[in-house]
């Protein structure tokens, strides 16, 4: 059963790791099993509702630019192929793959190994000085490489960057991006559930939820503000590192537990 301490921890886990490379989904699921919480349908929807914390984060720091029409048009064409994609197979997602510690596992090592070999051979560009300049094109097939973050394990953030990359962008332009990308697409995610589950949950699991939500937002401005600070002076192999590291410490724990 979900206790304080154990909402408290997986909101931090959550608004840490939401903007990072590393798929807070596949953290969450970690976390859950570590402390022992069956992964109920209220356990799946208190993970996707935490996430409104880090949609406050990210409005709180960057609300100004939802402002621009520039900027507001693409990531409305960016969100375009997850919300579909998300409308169609949201039963399957939640039914099948989310708490599945085996998809997460396989997708965060894979994931893991991508990074490497993507920064080891990617060439960086410049070409374009601010979001107003991504072209609607690139800005859909950025939402297409979002889509397919509905693997969890896979990371949104890291899609959405490497994706970017691919098309020219520089790194901290597009993880601005996946940023101002992710309010509707969480926004969307977490509406949905909730519209679907929130009348079965109690009074008590509502104040579970409130605990989650700020201290999901509370180290989301702080996750989002460390990102920013790292890629400005390393690339993202280390997280690629971290994400097979963190398979191998998961599976051997779980071998000798």
């Amino acid at each position: 059963m979900l206790s304080l301490f154990s909402a408290l921890v997986l909101g931090v886990v959550e608004g840490f790791t939401e903007f990072l490379p590393i798929s807070s989904t596949a953290h969450l699921n970690l976390a859950a099993d570590l402390l022992r919480l069956a992964q109920t349908d209220y356990m799946k929807t208190f993970e996707i509702a935490i996430q409104s914390g880090a949609i406050l984060a990210v409005l709180v720091l960057y609300g100004k630019r939802f402002l621009r029409r520039d900027v507001l048009t693409r990531v409305a064409v960016a969100f375009l192929p997850t919300g579909i994609l998300g409308l169609v197979l949201y039963k399957l997602v939640k039914t099948y793959l989310i708490g599945n510690t085996l998809v997460v596992l396989w997708a965060l090592a894979a994931g893991g190994v991508l990074l490497i070999l993507f920064e080891k051979f990617h060439s960086e560009k410049d070409a374009v000085a601010s979001i107003g300049e991504i072209s609607y094109a690139h800005s859909f097939v950025i939402g297409v490489f979002q889509s397919v973050a509905m693997i969890p394990g896979v990371s949104r953030a890291a899609a959405t960057i490497v994706g970017g990359m691919l098309l020219g962008l520089r790194r901290e332009l597009i993880a601005e991006f996946s940023f101002l990308l992710a309010v509707p697409t969480m926004f969307a995610a977490t509406g949905l559930d909730l519209a679907q589950n929130i009348h079965a949950f109690s009074a008590g699991e509502m104040d579970l939820l409130l605990v989650g939500f700020v201290a999901s937002f509370v180290t989301a401005v702080a996750g989002i503000k460390f990102l920013l600070a790292y890629i400005r002076a390393h690339s993202f192999t280390g997280f690629g590192v971290y994400r097979i590291v963190l398979v191998a410490a998961f599976l051997a724990m779980m071998v000798f537990a």
